[in-house]
Parts: C-alpha cells; sequence; structure tokens
C-alpha cells in the first residue's frame, strides 16, 4: 500500500511529502492521520532540526478532497483536523511550506500551519470555502488574517479568488518567488542553513513569537525578559568555533 505522506530524513531534515499525485493530493482522512503520525514522531526525533513539508507531482494540494466531504467523513474526533495542524504549528522545529502548483482552501490551511510559506513561481493560491457553501475548520478564519491582515483575509475568503505567487507575497502570505526549475535545490539550501543554527534557539523563538503574538508591546517586553529561556547548551562551543576561526584569519 503507498503511503499517503512519505518522510525522508537527510542531515537533520525531515521531508515530509503528501503523496497523492493522481488526485493532486487532495486531502483525505487518511493522509492526516499519516501526517499526524509523522509530526508526532517528529516532536519526539532530536536529530530531527528542520521540517519541510511539499506535495508530489504537479501542486502542493489541490485542497480537501471534495468525494470524502460529500460521502461524510469518518472523522475520529471534532476538531481533529484541526488539532492535527496545531500539532504540526507547534513542533518546536521550524517548519516551512514550500508550495507549488495548486493551493487551494484545505491545502491553503496546511500551508498556513507551517512557520511560513516559499513558493514556486507557478504556484495558485485561494480559498474556496465560499464557492461550495462551507465554513472553514483547520484554521483558516485564524491563521489567514493573522498573515494578511484581516481586510484581504476576507477578500479573499469573500471572493475566492485565485492568486498568484507575486501577490502571495505583496501581501505577507509567502514570504519569496523561485522560479520552479530551482524550486528544490532553493528549499534545501534554505532548510539547510536553518538546520545549521541553533535548535535551542529555534524553540525558544518559535514559543516566544507564540506566546506574545497580538500583546501590547510592553507586555511582550515583560515576557520576553521575565520568561527568557537563556543561553542553550552550545552556546560556548559555538562562540569559541566562531572566535576561534576568526583569530586564526
Amino acid at each position: 500500500m503507498t503511503d499517503l505522506v512519505l518522510r525522508e530524513d537527510n542531515d537533520g531534515i525531515a521531508l515530509l511529502t503528501l503523496n497523492r499525485p493522481d488526485k493532486l493530493n487532495s486531502l483525505t482522512v487518511g493522509m492526516f492521520r499519516e501526517l499526524r503520525s509523522h509530526v508526532s514522531d517528529i516532536a519526539k526525533d532530536d536529530e530531527i532540526k528542520c521540517v519541510v513539508l511539499r506535495g508530489a507531482g504537479k501542486c502542493f494540494s489541490a485542497g480537501h478532497d471534495l468525494a470524502d466531504i460529500a460521502e461524510g467523513e469518518a472523522v475520529p474526533s471534532r476538531g481533529w483536523h484541526s488539532e492535527t495542524l496545531r500539532m504540526m504549528e507547534k513542533l518546536s522545529k521550524p517548519v516551512i511550506a514550500a508550495v507549488h502548483g495548486h493551493c487551494y482552501t484545505g491545502a491553503l490551511e496546511v500551508a498556513l500551519a507551517a512557520d511560513f510559506i516559499i513558493a514556486a513561481d507557478n504556484a495558485r493560491f485561494g480559498d474556496t470555502h465560499a464557492k461550495w457553501a462551507l465554513t472553514p475548520i483547520w484554521g483558516m478564519s485564524q491563521r489567514l488574517p493573522r498573515r494578511v491582515g484581516i481586510a484581504t483575509a476576507k477578500r479573499l475568503m469573500f471572493t475566492a479568488d485565485m492568486i498568484g505567487a507575486d501577490e502571495a507575497v505583496r501581501i505577507g502570505l509567502a514570504e519569496y518567488v523561485v522560479p520552479l526549475d530551482s524550486f528544490d535545490t532553493e528549499i534545501e539550501a534554505l532548510a539547510t542553513k536553518i538546520t545549521t543554527n541553533s535548535s535551542f534557539s529555534h524553540a525558544a523563538n518559535k514559543h516566544l513569537l507564540e506566546a506574545t503574538d497580538g500583546n501590547p508591546l510592553d507586555a511582550g517586553l515583560q515576557w520576553e525578559v521575565l520568561e527568557n529561556e537563556g543561553v542553550g547548551p552550545d552556546m560556548q562551543e559555538r562562540i569559541m568555533a566562531f572566535t576561534g576561526k576568526k583569530n586564526s584569519g
């Protein structure tokens, strides 16, 4: 039986690939179950320093499988999909959504649960809940306005318009655009750059940013001082490596 979400580890990077290319990686309960299992395993794996989430074949994902919706999904519990994405979002390791091709509705909700999105130049984003008389239940109403602002979120949700990679960057949905023919190389280089920095700092910074998101500035500053997690166990080693190289040069 083919895995619906593939995991490949390489030099501290876990590559998770949505793997229903014949169905444009449309999202099913089975796919979420495998994603959840991988996320749970990665959370306990100290060897993994960064996670990349991608789609196999022509696109990231065309979204929630409408056939599954129409037939009635056997969801383990109410809010189970949202809980799964929250588990991924709360990983202590940086998570990159690497989006090429389609990224619509449920797929966009998945991508938004990553720390940030990098877009290939053929990426297309959109929220089509309103087109099908649906309402979001995987986090769109919460994460999209936090990423792009409430007015832009309303525009995208009300119109169900599709936008390209450049527009996604302009509104703050994606970080930057990469030509498709160099997308793999760029994503690998970015993830590698992240893994060379401190995993302790990554985890501490993710916690700090989430804990203070939306707080008044003074409250956030107070939290940063009082709840600071201090220095990592490899701080001295890193500084010595830097000063040693500097002195020897």
